[in-house]
């Protein structure tokens, strides 16, 4: 099939790039024929965020957003800071580029739920419950578009009586808005080498939930951030709690995946950070509505690859647009204004790849000034003083040095290498739940609404079958089973070798969060997309 544009990603990113080339060929009277490819079964389906929002980008697409009913009906009303000790929580300064002033808390899901719906409505051809598999290169090894997988396929790899080809999409630019270390990005990046030697992006964990709460508790528009307990001070990460409207409050915990700690589990410290007085207090009474988990980017404006490359560019989480949904929306405005330059205007794309160098610039002079600014916060985690030194040396940045300072703060490995041998560290005693404000992990999936059907090829692929027994399980006493948020990995008795364990993967349980690829210190897991449709069905995240 040929497009104009092909669009891989339904989310923030993906569909402000839909929409604005649709608005501009409206506006001239001209044709621009978009698709954008989702693998999650309907448009919001995978997206989870905190979320409040700035709504600058959405203001350009949509000015009168309001009249038409987008789904943004909180305004936040009042930011906190605060310390937590093991029982106390302490007020803190609030740094200014925290401020949430102007922004509303939302939920994410929603809003791209609404965002699909104004595509469509202008055009974009949307094909939700398809995953993008492989990219097409052309022989000039510019990007020809993308493939999606087949589906009808057994776990052994042979074709069902359900059994669909996939198909190839070809556009004269692709834009990748695939999220948080994308299953095709990463692969992108390497073979036509879009990050410097020794560059490369560091990750969090966000694990949150939505909980209904007593009215008498909940109030509307209030944000607090949180930093210390349960975390150690060697641990980067964070909470924060966001009243909604309709007595519902998003909360959830960051932890960096640059952690040292094999035994850490961030789940379990999610857990530990509800049963703290402060939070526990608030969901007394309450009941949960949804769970879920992502990676996000943290990297900054040090771990940005080159943005564009022959034949398609890099937008949103995707390139690794930290700092919010508007960085990530207003990526994808600033590409699709540069793709229908070029194919339209300029009438490009018929003879030699088209390349979007202007869209790089257009990124420099906006969203990477913004980051630039703060380019020293993250890695200033990394001293021998910890969180202590992180925070002493951000509000010192943020409140008056205003990123003006000569020199710029590396990351010092990659999050896989960050991880220590077991032997240097004590496993953690955490507490049982007591499933009244704090779950088992399968509990917590359960309300994901994850589903993938069962007779497919595991989408998490090992590279070295022996890798997770041979060196993952002596030595970081199998960090899989913890770092990952869905229950996915297990070391479990081998029935076939008495004394021995072996490695099980329970990938109906994936929520696609992407933590395996990123943190397992061999490297050896792949995460690959499972037929289109699978994974969660996130509600209000």
């Amino acid at each position: 099939m040929e497009y104009d544009v092909v669009i891989i990603g339904g989310g923030p990113a993906g569909l402000a790039a839909g929409i604005r080339l649709k608005q501009q060929a409206a506006k001239e009277d001209k044709e621009i024929n978009v698709v954008v490819i989702e693998k999650g079964g309907e448009i919001g389906a995978h997206t989870l965020s905190g979320a409040c929002i700035e709504v600058g980008p959405l203001e350009e697409l949509f000015p009168d957003w309001k009249a038409q009913g987008a789904p943004l009906n909180q305004p936040a009303l009042h930011d906190q800071m605060k310390y937590l000790t093991k029982n106390y929580a302490l007020p803190m300064p609030h740094p200014p580029q925290m401020s949430n002033k102007g922004n509303y808390i939302v939920s994410l899901s929603n809003v791209v739920k609404w965002l699909g719906e104004k595509a469509e409505e202008l055009g974009v051809d949307i094909f939700p419950g398809t995953a993008a598999s492989e990219i097409i290169y052309a022989d000039d090894g510019s990007v020809r578009g993308i493939a999606t997988n087949d589906a009808g396929v057994s776990k052994e790899f042979k074709q069902k009586a359900s059994y669909t080809p996939g198909i190839e999409l070809h556009g004269k630019v692709t834009l990748f808005a695939e999220g948080c270390h994308g299953s095709l990005t990463k692969g992108l990046i390497n073979k036509l080498k879009l990050r410097k030697e020794g560059q490369f992006q560091t990750y969090g964990l966000g694990i949150k939930e939505v909980w209904e709460v007593d009215p008498e508790k909940h109030s509307p528009g209030d944000i607090v951030h949180t930093m210390g307990y349960p975390l150690d001070y060697k641990t980067y990460g964070g909470g924060f709690i966001y009243h909604m409207e309709d007595n519902k409050v998003s909360l959830g915990l960051v932890v960096g995946l640059d952690y040292q700690n094999p035994y850490l589990s961030p789940y379990k410290e999610f857990q530990r950070f509800k049963a703290h007085p402060f939070v526990t207090n608030l969901l007394k009474g309450g009941r949960v509505l949804s769970y879920g988990a992502r990676a996000l980017t943290e990297g900054g404006v040090q771990s940005l690859p080159k943005l564009f490359f022959p034949g398609g560019a890099l937008i949103g989480d995707t390139a690794g647009f930290i700092k919010g949904t508007h960085n990530a929306m207003k990526s994808g405005i600033l590409a699709a204004d540069s793709a229908y330059k070029a194919i339209v205007s300029d009438g490009l794309g018929e003879s030699a790849p088209i390349v979007l160098s202007d869209y790089e610039e257009a990124v420099n002079n906006t969203i990477r000034k913004e980051l630039y600014e703060v380019r020293n916060v993250r890695p200033s985690f990394h001293t021998p003083l910890g969180i202590w030194g992180g925070m002493m040396w951000s509000g010192l940045d943020t409140m008056f040095l205003k990123g003006r300072v000569p020199f710029t703060f590396q990351h010092p490995h990659p999050d896989h290498a960050m991880m220590q041998p077991a032997a240097m560290h004590k496993p953690i005693d955490y507490p049982k739940p007591d499933n009244e404000i704090t779950f088992d992990i399968l509990t917590s999936v359960s309300r994901t609404g994850t589903n993938h059907a069962e007779d497919q090829p595991v989408h998490l692929r090992l590279k070295d079958q022996t890798v997770e027994i041979r060196e993952n399980l002596p030595v970081y006493a199998g960090p899989e089973q913890r770092f990952c948020p869905a229950g996915v990995y297990e070391y479990v008795d081998d029935e076939a070798n008495p004394g021995k364990k072996r490695f099980q993967i329970n990938s109906q349980n994936c929520i696609h969060c992407k933590t395996c690829d990123i943190k397992d210190p061999a490297q050896n897991i792949d995460w690959t997309v499972p037929e289109g449709g699978g994974g969660p069905q996130y509600v209000d995240t």
